[in-house]
């Protein structure tokens, strides 16, 4: 545990250094965003928030590689996956500075999650029936779907100073502690490389918020939203993978089967926000990755919320959901209930407090 946090801690003070280099950078290669119309933001803002967080990454894995327990982390699934993330920073870069279309960034992401398939990292089995093997070829187009959900999500919800940064540090945070406890507690003795890529994806996120919040000084563009997306993507996959399903007992069926369903679990909010718009917009008539002002956090701030407020409201309705379903593996049900309906009960007290001051008023 001790090396895992050093690894974070390392992450964290690494990518708070190098992001005012790369702020610098952004404005003067042009990677500023523009004001558009469904922005939140006033003052135009560099963005390749996403390649500080790159750079902080790469260092942390080359100093951590000669630690005792970490250096064994980084195996062959945590070389694909560095590899996959290094080609999706680019191709965010990329977008950061001009503007590619939507399907362009789509096969870029396709092109990741295959990255991923080279190096081995995919689902095997699936939770059908007790559990069932997948064919290869199954298993890569689940693999890729999950990928490109999960990348999706997180840069839906980019849309307001330090959230998507915060949220991704909740929920990679939730599941770190799944894969470390299911490592210590269950003897899954290989889920290392998911621990190492969630505790540094946390740590860049706690290293580049404080040039994020509000007000924001740099964002982190697509090159960081895709970036931390495939992070957890990955590190879900890579555990799953980890764990031999004939090796599973009844005992052991639930912590075995939430490695797939957790992600989902701990990104409800950012993929309820993604299914929403895509049926919204569908809806209306218009592409799925047309851009519109009725997210999530467009409406809670409509609500009369500020901009710091509304993040945080988000932060809670993530943790509320993200903490319980993680301990749910490994704690009694009326553990998880308790602790489940004291976080909804402050998190909705918190959310709803500020629209009754606001009735009171009129």
């Amino acid at each position: 545990m001790r090396e895992y946090l050093v690894t974070l801690l390392l992450a964290a003070a690494l990518c708070y250094v190098i992001t005012p280099f790369v702020r610098k950078l952004a404005i003067r290669l042009g990677a500023v965003g523009v004001i558009r119309e469904r922005d939140i933001h006033i003052t135009p803002t560099p963005r390749w928030g996403g390649l500080a967080m790159w750079i902080a990454m790469s260092l942390t894995l080359l100093i951590v590689s000669n630690l005792s327990l970490v250096g064994k982390s980084i195996g062959h699934d945590a070389q694909g996956i560095f590899l996959a993330g290094t080609f999706l920073v680019i191709l965010g870069m990329a977008d950061d500075r001009f503007e590619l279309d939507s399907i362009t960034k789509l096969a870029g992401q396709a092109m990741a999650a295959g990255i991923l398939l080279l190096y081995g990292v995919q689902i095997l089995w699936l939770p059908i029936n007790g559990v069932t093997l997948l064919p290869t070829s199954v298993g890569q187009l689940v693999t890729v779907l999950i990928v490109l959900v999960i990348i999706n999500a997180v840069n839906f919800i980019d849309g307001l100073d330090g959230l998507a940064a915060g949220i991704v540090a909740i929920a990679g945070t939730a599941f770190f502690a799944f894969a470390y406890l299911l490592t210590v507690i269950y003897g899954f003795n290989r889920a290392g490389a998911p621990s190492l890529i969630t505790a540094i994806a946390i740590g860049v996120c706690i290293g580049f918020l404080p040039h994020n919040f509000y007000p924001a000084r740099i964002f982190m563009g697509d090159s960081g939203s895709m970036f931390l997306g495939l992070m957890l993507a990955a590190s879900a996959i890579t555990l799953t993978g980890q764990v031999d399903p004939n090796a599973i007992s009844a005992e052991k069926l639930g912590p075995a089967l939430l490695p797939l369903l957790l992600p989902f679990a701990v990104l409800a909010i950012p993929l309820a926000d993604l299914g929403l718009a895509i049926l919204r917009r569908l809806r209306a008539g218009k592409s799925p990755f047309a851009s519109d002002k009725e997210h999530l956090h467009h409406r809670i701030m409509r609500a009369g919320n500020t901009q710091i407020r509304t993040a945080a409201i988000m932060y809670l309705w993530t943790a509320t959901i993200a903490f319980p379903v993680s301990i749910s593996a490994f704690a009694p049900l009326w553990v998880v209930a308790i602790f489940a309906g004291a976080l909804l009960s402050f998190t909705t007290y918190f959310s709803q407090r500020k629209s009754k001051s606001l009735v009171a008023s009129q």
